[in-house]
């Protein structure tokens, strides 16, 4: 058991964790702070114990955050961040990064603006094809012999790279995106994961918000909100997925649980080793959310959910070719 895992187990967590960037960063505007904390400390009393952030994150304001809600929680919690990823205050760009001295320096920022002195795992966010993977992760590695950190993590990367990872330090877990309209850990990166003894964190679980029905007409997200440049989101494709949601829908109210629940259900059905950490802003989702981890779907469920949104089926590629363009996660070789 890697420990990640011990650590999800000595917290008491339940299997869905708290994806906390929606507070601060990808959907327009920030929440406010004093209303972003409460949400936090709701999350807390609802009995979410995995609080996941990253330096990127409103260009660090959502580790401040996350620093400020869980003082005095801390060893309640299993705390994850990510590095090599970071908004150049210069700039206002977007830098990815993974040499070790970079690595190195933003943890200790992270931990000052975390108020702790260890993070229970600390994922590169995403692959410098500038530097190998293995100096990026052994430099992981020594901040895990030094204390500063419970565990190493890999975010949106292949089964391939995973596997040089491993090669040079074991890895605690891998994030990708996973929900019942994006399956691309399916081609290679599961078996990865179980191969390796690592745990596959589904961050986006619930699409972005689609499968939850939050998204009923993608021109009226904000300025700002990264889903207006993703495809899948795109008029000419909006309408057609929301086709195949209808279906999800409708089981959702055959079996009297929101659709919500069910995508979640879905993604804790293909294994204990996958953990999902949907992200929300409103107190009443984040509580409807956690109510899934109650719900387990049987095996003809499963299979129906599994046929409603195949790669083939879902209109559009989860990035435009620009975000593409960082990402190291295996591709179905086509999309509609």
């Amino acid at each position: 058991m890697s420990s990640f895992f011990q650590r999800l187990n000595a917290v008491n967590a339940p299997s869905i964790g708290l994806g906390c960037m929606n507070l601060s960063h990808g959907y327009g505007q920030q929440v406010p702070e004093q209303d972003a904390l409460r949400t936090l400390d709701a999350a807390f009393d609802m009995g979410y114990r995995h609080f996941d952030t990253a330096t990127l994150y409103g260009a660090t304001a959502n580790e401040i955050l996350l620093g400020r809600a869980l003082k005095g929680k801390r060893e309640q919690v299993l705390l994850a961040s990510k590095c090599g990823m970071a908004i150049d205050p210069t700039s206002a760009k977007r830098v990815i990064d993974g040499r070790p001295d970079t690595l190195r320096r933003q943890c200790d920022a992270s931990l000052k603006r975390l108020q702790t002195d260890h993070i229970d795992v600390y994922y590169l966010h995403r692959l410098d094809r500038q530097v190998p993977i293995e100096e990026s992760v052994g430099a992981l590695g020594r901040l895990v012999e030094e204390g500063k950190i419970g565990g190493v993590g890999l975010s949106e990367v292949s089964a391939t790279t995973l596997r040089r990872a491993v090669a040079e330090y074991p890895v605690d877990a891998v994030q990708s995106e996973y929900s019942l309209w994006t399956r691309n850990p399916e081609i290679a990166l599961i078996d990865a994961c179980r191969e390796t003894g690592t745990a596959l964190v589904a961050f986006s679980p619930l699409g972005r918000g689609f499968l939850a029905e939050a998204v009923s007409d993608p021109a009226r997200l904000p300025e700002g909100d990264m889903r207006r440049q993703m495809p899948r989101f795109s008029p000419e494709n909006f309408a057609h997925n929301q086709r195949l949601l209808e279906g999800v829908t409708r089981l959702a109210e055959t079996l009297g649980v929101t659709s919500a629940q069910l995508a979640l259900a879905w993604v804790k059905a293909q294994g204990r080793d996958v953990i999902p950490i949907p992200g929300s802003t409103s107190m009443a989702h984040i509580r409807d959310n956690l109510a899934a981890e109650t719900l387990t779907l049987d095996a003809v469920t499963c299979q129906q959910l599994t046929a409603m949104m195949t790669h083939d089926q879902v209109a559009g590629g989860r990035y435009s070719e620009a975000q593409q363009a960082d990402i190291d996660t295996e591709e179905f070789t086509s999309t509609r």
